[in-house]
């Protein structure tokens, strides 16, 4: 009696984990159509072995394939980036770069009796590159303006000749009139640049050649630490 007790018992217990095993094998066939069907039968199924070495390929493919994308993109947006111009050259059409004295005073001399207006910057200036774009619209918005932009490492001489010790510093020029006004400028304190321009640009009577800035002379070059400061709480 006991041992037809434990063989029934043993027969439960097969049949039961056998109907198991074969549901969980039938719904992971349900889930992974590319599997092929489990038979209901007694054997003994392991259906965490029927991944294909296909399958395991695609799947390594998948993981990989978003790194390769952001990659990609990573080096398409350095390209792009290393094709922009920097910030300092992207000028409006009434801006021009001033690279020796000689450029300065002709510039100043072709301009007539048009105002000029000349920024003084440097190139690892915060808040000249913080300034820039909005002297870039105000150029836009007054195209009877010169703009000039002198880059202070390129003309260290020249700069210190004009007495330029902070940047962004600004001069005003206009035909006879010679230079009009000069003050350093942050973006905060950029309202001084309009206000300039309003009262420097009225209809006025020539009287006589264009001053320029006089007898500007080129000097020995500055030590490679002797910079203006970046910064104009003015």
């Amino acid at each position: 009696m006991a041992d037809a007790i434990r063989f029934s018992f043993h027969s439960l217990r097969f049949s039961s984990s056998s109907s198991l095993l074969t549901s969980f094998a039938s719904s992971l066939t349900s889930l992974q159509p590319g599997l092929p069907p489990i038979p209901n039968s007694d054997k003994r199924v392991y259906p965490l072995l029927y991944s294909s070495s296909s399958s395991a390929g695609d799947f390594a493919r998948f993981a990989l394939t978003p790194r390769k994308q952001l990659v990609s993109l990573k080096v398409r947006a350095a390209v792009t980036e290393t094709n922009q111009p920097k910030w300092w050259e992207r000028n409006a059409p009434n801006m021009v770069d001033i690279h020796s004295t000689q450029d300065f005073l002709s510039a100043l001399s072709q301009a007539g009796e048009r105002l000029v207006i000349v920024e003084f910057y440097g190139t690892w200036c915060a808040s000249c590159r913080a300034l820039f774009p909005k002297l870039c619209r105000t150029a836009e918005e007054h195209p009877e303006i010169l703009f000039l932009k002198i880059n202070f490492d390129e003309n260290k001489p020249m700069c210190k000749s004009m007495n330029v010790k902070v940047l962004p510093y600004f001069h005003f020029y206009r035909g006879a009139d010679g230079q009009l006004e000069a003050f350093s400028c942050s973006l905060a304190k950029f309202q001084k640049i309009k206000d300039a321009i309003q009262t420097h640009s009225t209809a006025r009577c020539s009287i006589g050649p264009p001053k320029g800035v006089g007898d500007l002379k080129l000097e020995p070059s500055l030590a490679p630490n002797d910079k203006p400061s970046g910064s104009t709480s003015a």
